[in-house]
Order: structure tokens, then C-alpha cells, then sequence
């Protein structure tokens, strides 16, 4: 419905009618006008990624919905309008801009066909159906291979020099964030992206010692080899995947592995970023009634797996809400007020509440406890804030090889803070010999004591500490 689309489907003449990316019918004939598309790529949300429309004869391109065509970044007059917006909200006054999908903007010119022996909605449920490892090592190989044309096409990378030039022309600190793990869209360190997110810490299915350890050593490596060296962001949870608790907790220990879990992030060498909703313990809530969905992934795979792979629509639902990024989208809680505050009781809101709002996971209840999840967030924060070592401190991993407890050190020159962090269901009690620094001063614990010995420390189950050391 942009301006911008109407006028380049309205006719082959019209002067934004290359602004977006449009191929002839395959075997078309006066009979058919319609063809065929020109390749089998897929749309990641619901099916082909072609769209056909008779008022030009042509299909148009689209990696995700059929109302989301893609811009035809090849055309020098797209970027100069795009450019336009861009300096239109650095003049606001903006800070910056997230990149979302950055890896989309460009595909394979040769539009290679994938040769993945099915299509979305049978590689999705193939997805949901797999027991073995083998089965999940093939299935994420097809999912690579389906997709692997319409990804990282030529001409990304200078693409974002000449985004980054224009912000660098403003004054001030601007960011350039991109939803990507991909380090080479930070170019030189100095040219392109200012952040790529770091995603592989959270891609596993419980976050141990040696898989944090494994991850950082990995990703500084990475940002320290960059040309002007790089500078990390960790992030635990986003908009696209299930909220932290829902994640990570086990059903027994929740709010104490969150507040662990928050003590690393905000520990770690780099930016954190928290996804709304975590601070007060919000989790998924699955909406088992296709109606109420609002997320096109999930209506689009309830549709064709009962229209065409014969699931039975009861198990369907399940699948579809298990899969839907709606769980973790659903209005913040704000207070046990009717529709958790969100919107008067009167107005249906986009997506259903979570019923554990009037358990307590709301704003309002615990701005009024001290020991709440949310005051403990408030408060880590601003103990990080008025640290220089947590800030901008190097990090240095200690005892390698402990599989129960993360210890790291971060050094600035004014500041140097040890985080010791216990991810055992056990009370550890540790000897650090090796620090020939010692305590002065804790910064923050969760269940930590010092014992007689400077260098000994009695840390409870999943507790934390930083401190200060001299």
C-alpha cells in the first residue's frame, strides 16, 4: 500500500516502476498468462516468494510477506530516497537505527533455484517432527541450503560504507546495530556496523560454564583481529525468540536463574541488550486458538498443515502456537488492573494477556518490593553503570576447565572487578590461589560470602558475585 509500490505495480513505464524487483512469467502463454515464477525460492514466512500481479504481467519478489516487497537496492534512485529518510530522523535528532534482516537487502543476481527436495511448509514440519540428531543436522543443512541464494548478495558492503559515511557526518555518538551475527558487517571495525549482535551465546538450549566460555573466547578473538578493534553485544533474548524464563529457567529455579543470567550479560566485555518484559519475569504464553494469532508464520503453517499436509487441526494448533513468535510478543504486564493495565478492560488488545499477572509478574507490584525481580534489575544496572572494569574493562577468563562456575576477570585501568557465577544446583565453595589480587570491596552478590581466607568464597546455588579486587 506505499506510495511508492502502487506506483511501480501500476505500470512497466511509470518512473518507480524499477524501485522493486520484478521478473517475467516462465512459460507463459495467452492461455496463461501467469506462468510460472522465476525460480523456487521461498518466502521465510509463507511459501513462494513471487507474488504475480496482471497489471503489469510480472512477479515481484519478496523474502517475507506478499505486503512486504523488496526494494530494488540496485536502483540508484531507491538509495537516495532511502538516504532521505535516513537523514530525516538523524536530523530529528535520533541516535541511530537498528538494521533488521540485513542480510536480505541484496540476493544471488544469477537467482540460482535452491535443490531442497521440499518446500517451506513440509521442511517446517520436518522441523517439528525430528527425533534424532542426524534428523536435525539434515533439516538444518535445509534450511541453509533453501535460503542460502537470497542472503549476502553482492554490494551489502558498501551498501552500509555509505550509511555509516552519512552518519558520521552528524555530530555526536550514532549507532549502527545489525540484526546479524556476521562480524564482516562491521568492515574494518570503523566503516560499516558499530554492532552485529551475538547471537551464537544464545543459540543453545541451557547456558553452562564451558558454552559461555567457548562463545567469548570465539567472539572477542573475532572482534580483536578487526583491522580498528571491534566492540561485543550479548543479548540473552529478543522479539523472535522465547522470553528468558521460558528459555532458560527449570520450571524449579526461574527467578534465580534469571537474576544469574542477567549478572552475566551485564558482566560480559560489550553493549547488553534486554528484551522488554524481562525485568519483571514475564514468560510464553502459547494461544492455542488460531484465531486469536497474529504472527503470519504461525497462520500461514496452521493453514497448509491442515489444508495440505492432513494434520488434524487440534494438533495443528499446537504446533503452530509452539512455533508462533506471538507467545513472547504479549502486552506488558503493568499492573493486576483488567488486561494486566495494558489497555482498558473495555478494548480487546492485539494479543491475549498472560493470566500470571495477577501472579505478581507485573510492573506496579513490584516497584513496591524491594527483593523483586524488577528492583533487582534497576539496581544491577546501575551497580554496572558506576563500574569502569564491567563498562569498558578487558575481560580475562580464570579456571578454564570448571564446568559448575563461570570466573572471569575485567580490567580497566582505574578498576579491576572478579565475577565469580555458580550455575550448579550446589553450594560451591572456591579457593582462588591464583588471584594475586585480593577482595576490597563487593560490588554486588547474590548468595555469595568471603570466608576467613581473602581468597576463598562460599557462593549458594546459581549465586553470583562481583567484586572489586586490589
Amino acid at each position: 500500500e506505499h506510495p511508492w509500490f502502487l506506483g511501480s505495480r501500476s505500470s512497466r513505464s511509470d518512473p518507480k516502476a524499477d524501485w522493486y524487483i520484478w521478473h517475467d512469467p516462465v512459460g507463459s502463454t495467452p492461455d496463461d498468462p501467469q506462468g510460472q515464477p522465476p525460480n523456487n525460492w521461498q518466502s521465510c514466512f509463507d511459501g513462494p516468494a513471487w507474488t504475480y500481479l496482471p497489471e503489469r504481467g510480472q512477479y515481484y519478489y519478496h523474502y517475507f510477506m506478499r505486503q512486504q516487497p523488496d526494494l530494488n537496492w540496485n536502483n540508484p534512485d531507491v538509495r537516495q530516497a532511502v538516504w532521505h529518510a535516513v537523514r530525516f530522523w538523524l536530523d530529528m535528532g535520533v541516535d541511530g537505527f537498528r538494521l533488521d534482516a540485513l542480510g536480505t537487502i541484496f540476493e544471488d543476481p544469477a537467482m540460482t533455484p535452491h535443490d531442497v527436495p521440499m518446500n517451506l511448509v513440509q521442511l517446517r514440519h520436518m522441523t517439528d517432527t525430528a527425533q534424532t540428531p542426524a534428523e536435525r543436522k539434515e533439516i538444518e543443512r535445509y534450511w541453509f541450503d533453501m535460503f542460502k541464494n537470497q542472503w549476502g548478495g553482492p554490494g551489502l558492503h558498501d551498501l552500509m560504507k555509505e550509511l555509516r559515511g552519512i552518519l558520521d557526518e552528524y555530530p555526536g555518538d550514532r549507532l549502527l546495530v545489525g540484526e546479524d551475527d556476521n562480524i564482516d558487517y562491521m568492515g574494518n571495525g570503523d566503516d560499516e556496523l558499530h554492532l552485529v549482535f551475538n547471537f551464537p551465546l544464545m543459540r543453545t538450549d541451557r547456558l553452562t560454564p564451558p558454552h559461555i566460555r567457548a562463545n567469548q573466547a570465539a567472539r572477542l578473538q573475532k572482534l580483536d583481529s578487526l583491522p580498528v578493534r571491534g566492540w561485543a553485544c550479548n543479548t540473552l533474548g529478543n522479539h523472535d525468540c522465547s522470553r528468558l524464563i521460558t528459555r532458560y529457567g527449570d520450571r524449579q529455579h526461574d527467578e534465580q536463574l534469571a537474576r544469574l543470567h542477567l549478572a552475566l550479560l551485564l558482566s560480559l566485555r560489550g553493549t547488553p541488550f534486554l528484551y522488554n518484559g524481562e525485568e519483571i519475569g514475564m514468560t510464553d504464553l502459547l494461544i492455542c486458538e488460531p484465531a486469536q494469532l497474529r504472527d503470519t508464520m504461525a497462520t500461514w503453517y496452521f493453514e497448509r498443515m491442515t489444508r495440505e499436509l492432513g494434520v488434524e487441526p487440534e494438533h495443528a494448533a499446537q504446533r503452530a502456537a509452539a512455533m508462533s513468535r506471538d507467545k513472547n510478543r504479549t502486552p506488558f504486564q503493568w499492573s493486576p488492573a483488567p488486561n494486566a493495565g495494558f489497555c482498558p478492560q473495555t478494548v480487546s488488545p492485539w494479543l491475549p494477556i498472560n493470566p500470571d499477572y495477577l501472579e505478581g509478574s507485573n510492573l506496579q507490584d513490584q516497584q513496591g518490593d524491594p527483593n523483586s525481580l524488577f528492583q533487582f534489575y534497576r539496581h544491577l544496572i546501575r551497580v554496572r553503570q558506576g563500574s569502569p572494569a564491567l563498562m569498558t574493562g578487558e575481560y580475562e577468563p580464570i579456571h578454564p576447565s570448571a564446568k559448575k562456575y563461570l570466573a572471569y576477570l575485567r580490567s580497566a585501568p582505574s578498576q579491576k572487578v572478579l565475577v565469580v557465577l555458580n550455575f550448579s544446583p550446589r553450594r560451591l565453595i572456591l579457593d582462588l590461589p591464583d588471584l594475586h589480587a585480593r577482595p576490597a570491596r563487593v560490588l554486588f552478590s547474590a548468595g555469595c560470602t568471603t570466608q576467613e581466607e581473602p581468597a576463598r568464597l562460599r557462593i549458594e546455588p546459581y549465586g553470583f558475585v562481583w567484586t572489586e579486587l586490589t
